[in-house]
């Protein structure tokens, strides 16, 4: 076979047999059998907590299997190395790039693996080496001397596999490459992985986002509760056949909620700017209802919700609570409003890793967890417990340690935090964003519940099929302000181009004057949409 691409995919590259793993009593990998071909995309897909990132540091060599065997273009891989995978061509570009930033692009690729002449490093045949790399994968071959630090995620993420490529890989696994890419990063990013599939390199595309696997893959292999259950070429499964798959059931069938939502106004904003970020945001919510903002990345939705949690302050207009203006200075100030928010930065800014799911839950309500001035430990425990059963967080027990759990289940800790004192207004950033299918429909459910509940819910989102299953209303924001209005049952034609830019008038959405706009992008949100 040729390795070119569909249906001329080459011999095996990669093959994992029976491959067995346990942590304590919890049996990880129960027998999977997996296989990458020279010249195609194998995509490998799973809830949190599926077996994958488990298969993968097998693979990798940083974890080492209790049984089966790995091996790559038909040779044995010495278990429990990493250097020996390497060795072998398997190379892994995770999420967030393992790079050091204050190195620039060339030494980074070579570092621990220099280039030498004369025992010393030969930093003018590994610049030559890496211009040629970056020319090969479609980068300008100018950022070899930049400083890592100095560069995009996207461009961080391919100088990753520059680096791969600079070690002879044969394997790439590529882990969540596109979660936190705008949709042009992302087309670089599939026009590098085609290049590598072309030239008859074995890719493994690790997503939650089922949506681009018909763009970019060959074939799927769907993990569940440690066993594959499924391996199609993409071509035969469509997106809901996939996620049907991972989580074991039918998805979805819970219907939109198709109903005006006459509670009292809960959250009020009038006005609302911060320089050239955002300005003139003039926003309702209501007792019981789930308003989205819906935005292309740089709209200024990120900077609005930093505003109203009081991390960056408005400079400009009011915002009232049940009625009552409050001065949102600082995060206590937000809280003592009765406005929670989860973080669009889980892990910089929503938990501790070394800390338990106990702790992490509770880091926010020493005071209402208390009793006669001390903390009752065990009312803390009891919360913990209840959330781990409520929202299904997949954990021994609520002394867990956050770090050891799936980017899912982490995710779910800190959304349980906001809910301890059930917030008058919740403010959610991004609340799916790198979970699996059956986290996504759990999230999505306690949202509705709490909406259910009394609460105002403001979801702010670039996942427009979540804004539209979510919403009562959703407000489209773009270049800073708000330029459309649509009630529940839009279409996702209709709001993305409003958020693109359409100025005309579309049925079900209210068009704002297009004059209120600023002429000029937010410089502080990602950029221009």
């Amino acid at each position: 076979m040729d390795g070119s691409g569909p249906g001329g995919q080459g011999d095996v590259l990669l093959r994992a047999t029976g491959v067995e793993k346990r942590y304590g009593g919890v049996r990880a990998l129960r027998g999977v059998d997996f296989e990458v071909r020279a010249g195609e995309v194998h995509a490998l897909v799973g809830e949190n907590g599926a077996g994958k990132s488990t298969l993968i540091k097998i693979v990798s060599g940083a974890e080492t299997a209790d049984g089966g065997t790995v091996t790559v273009a038909g040779t044995a891989l010495e278990p429990g190395s990493t250097q020996a995978a390497m060795a072998a061509g398997i190379a892994t570009v995770y999420q967030e790039p393992h790079l050091f930033g204050e190195l620039d692009v060339a030494e980074n690729v070579f570092l621990g693996r220099e280039l030498r002449h004369g025992g010393r490093v030969d930093r003018r045949a590994q610049r030559a080496r890496v211009v040629e790399l970056l020319e090969q994968i479609g980068l300008d071959p100018a950022i070899a001397d930049v400083r890592v630090a100095d560069l995009p995620v996207a461009e961080q993420q391919l100088v990753s596999i520059a680096k791969a490529f600079a070690h002879s890989a044969r394997v790439l696994v590529l882990d969540e490459p596109s979660a936190i890419l705008t949709d042009r990063e992302i087309e670089i990013l599939f026009a590098v992985v085609r290049r590598l599939r072309a030239a008859g390199m074995g890719v493994v595309y690790i997503s939650h986002r089922l949506d681009e696997l018909a763009q970019i893959t060959d074939r799927v292999t769907v993990m569940r509760d440690g066993l594959v259950v499924a391996g199609e070429p993409t071509a035969s499964l469509t997106v809901r056949r996939i996620a049907e798959l991972m989580v074991g059931h039918a998805v979805g069938g819970r219907g939109r909620r198709q109903r005006a939502v006459d509670g009292e106004e809960v959250l009020a904003v009038r006005g609302l700017g911060r320089g050239e970020r955002f300005r003139g945001l003039d926003l309702t919510v209501r007792a019981g209802e789930v308003v989205a903002l819906y935005g292309l990345v740089g709209s200024g939705t990120s900077d609005i919700a930093r505003a109203l949690y009081g991390i960056t302050p408005a400079t400009d207009g009011v915002v009232a609570v049940d009625g009552r203006q409050v001065r949102l200075r600082s995060p206590r100030a937000a809280a003592a409003a009765g406005i929670t928010l989860l973080p669009g930065n889980r892990k910089a800014q929503g938990v501790f890793g070394d800390k338990s799911i106990a702790f992490n839950i509770s880091s926010a309500h020493l005071g209402f967890l208390s009793r006669s001035g001390w903390f009752d430990a065990r009312r803390e425990r009891e919360v913990a417990e209840h959330y781990i059963s409520e929202i299904a967080i997949k954990a021994p027990g609520p002394d867990t340690l956050v770090g050891n759990l799936s980017g899912g289940n982490a995710q779910k800790v800190v959304l349980a935090r906001q809910l301890v004192e059930k917030p008058r207004v919740l403010v959610m950033e991004e609340p799916t964003q790198g979970v699996d299918v059956g986290a996504k429909e759990e999230i999505h459910r306690l949202v509705l519940e709490l909406a259910a509940a009394g609460s105002a819910v403001l979801v702010i989102s670039t996942d427009l099929a979540e804004v539209l299953e979510l919403a009562d209303r959703v407000v489209v924001v773009r270049r800073g302000s708000v330029v459309r209005e649509f009630a529940a049952g839009a279409t996702q034609a209709d709001v993305l181009a409003a958020a693109a830019g359409d100025a005309g008038t579309t049925p079900g959405g209210t068009a704002a004057d297009p004059t209120s706009a600023p002429t000029s992008a937010p410089t502080g949100a990602g950029g221009t949409p």
